[in-house]
């Protein structure tokens, strides 16, 4: 299949700029452009806000029902077109192909649950204190059109966690999606279209981030800003919010530790985490990405995930062999090699990888770093690649102490056969999500998102659809 080229979606239609300004689109394998992508200017975007206000009043007038249905047929859609998707997020993104076709059968599944849970925003009836001609209603209404800003590395993913949620709550949605992954957010938004929903209530915008998110936040339609990106631009984003009294969701950077306890199996720990941290070529804000091993284990560990890491094959996420693909941009090429050159240069021991592959593409190698120092800034920044640093300890007390030393807390997992220690893991560990003896799952019935410099809010389960509704007091003396 050709690579599409990517439009803005306002109002009713899919449109070119209003000046006509492209971007190009570059296949990570290949570091080829293969396709361009519509650049929204200022007209375009006061356009997108007038059209969600618009789409907001017709969206939240619909019956709960009626908005199930339409989300319904949305995600029958997305699973009919799902091999051309997966297709197209592939080249745009590097991720192998399979990876993609779970991220489109997961976005189903997604739009489907929150459509449900749309249907049971009940609110609540409570006995008054005096007359009994008085009722007291507490009442849930959509809180207003939400501006949402979704990164490149789930471009999928990110966008229908923030959609499902607002478009079951009654709002209406401006969504600036990523330049670098514009297609598959694109086929998302289509198949809401195509499924019914009204003129304005979706919109989707391509162009200069600083410029779009200026705009939107301060807007005075714009009710809610929802973001998933990096800590320092949503703190950046959360203070103008906070100037304009907006509500927020910020799903941020972690740099998840991985305590691997004295008495762990881990055959289990090599078959989860150990795989999972090349899962999208290590760029997931809760990959795994600090093992923190008890020293009586730690040879054995360490030599059973280099050489699981070893064979991995690396090559175009387009070919059916893939386990890893390419890293998405020329950027995290350099990331890597930076933070590769300061561990080694602070006393790590590089144990496999550490090195592009090839001259085209942006592939790098499964990287693993052994007796990381604390000082290395592998174990202080977010790799957001491919890159994970082991090290040693020797009491569940030092463990936790580094599991919590740093401001993030997104994603954690732990692994021991103890009921005990499993229990003080839950208790004490300073993440927004924990998973002991498991691989992160992130269904959408359940919380996704952190605490600290990890953002707050969440963007699964029930807790995501209160974040897009007003609670209003209402008192009805009835004689």
């Amino acid at each position: 299949m050709n690579y599409p080229n990517t439009r803005l979606f306002i109002g009713d239609r899919w449109r070119d700029a209003s000046d006509g300004r492209t971007i190009s689109v570059v296949n990570p394998a290949t570091g080829e452009a293969i396709g361009t992508v519509a650049h929204a200017g200022e007209p375009d975007i006061d356009h997108a806000i007038a059209a969600a206000q618009q789409g907001f009043l017709a969206w939240r007038s619909l019956a709960s029902a009626e908005r199930n249905r339409i989300m319904r047929a949305a995600a029958a859609l997305l699973r009919t077109r799902a091999t051309e998707i997966a297709r197209a997020l592939t080249q745009e993104q590097g991720k192998p192909l399979a990876e993609s076709a779970a991220e489109v059968a997961a976005a189903a599944d997604m739009i489907e649950w929150f459509a449900d849970e749309g249907m049971r925003v009940y609110g609540r009836t409570v006995p008054s204190r005096g007359s009994l001609a008085v009722r007291q209603l507490v009442v849930f209404d959509p809180v207003g059109p939400v501006a949402a800003f979704t990164p490149w590395n789930f471009p999928i993913n990110q966008v229908v966690r923030k959609l499902s949620a607002a478009l079951a709550a009654g709002c209406s949605v401006v969504v600036k999606a990523p330049e670098e992954t514009p297609a598959a957010p694109a086929a998302l938004v289509r198949a809401f279209v195509d499924a019914g929903v009204p003129a304005g209530t979706l919109g989707l915008l391509y162009g200069d981030p600083a410029q779009i998110s200026s705009r939107l936040i301060a807007h005075p339609v714009i009710r809610k800003i929802t973001f998933t990106g990096s800590t320092p631009v949503g703190k950046q984003l959360a203070a103008l919010a906070g100037k304009h009294m907006k509500r927020v969701t910020m799903e941020l950077g972690g740099h998840a530790p991985v305590i691997i306890a004295a008495d762990a199996d881990l055959s289990q720990a090599l078959r989860t985490v150990g795989l999972s941290k090349f899962r999208n070529a290590g760029q997931a804000c809760i990959s795994p990405t600090r093992f923190l091993v008890h020293e009586s284990v730690y040879d054995a560990f360490a030599e059973a995930l280099v050489a699981q890491t070893a064979a991995l094959r690396v090559g175009d996420g387009l070919a059916a062999d893939t386990q890893m693909g390419p890293l998405a941009n020329p950027r995290r090429l350099k990331a890597m090699a930076d933070l590769t050159a300061d561990a080694i240069a602070s006393g790590a021991r590089l144990l496999t990888g550490g090195a592009r592959i090839g001259e085209s593409g942006n592939f790098w190698q499964p990287t693993l770093l052994g007796e990381t120092p604390l000082s290395a800034r592998a174990f202080n920044d977010e790799p957001f690649g491919p890159l994970a640093a082991l090290r040693s300890f020797n009491s569940l007390d030092e463990a936790i102490g580094e599991a919590n030393r740093l401001p993030y807390g997104l994603a954690a997992y732990a692994f021991t056969r103890s009921i005990p220690t499993a229990e003080r893991f839950s208790r004490e560990i300073e993440a927004g999500m924990l998973w002991i003896n498991m691989s992160a799952v992130g269904s959408a019935e359940m919380p996704f998102g952190g605490m600290k410099d990890s953002g707050y809010g969440s963007e699964g389960g029930p807790e995501a659809l209160q974040a897009y509704l007003n609670v209003r007091t209402v008192g009805l003396m009835c004689n």
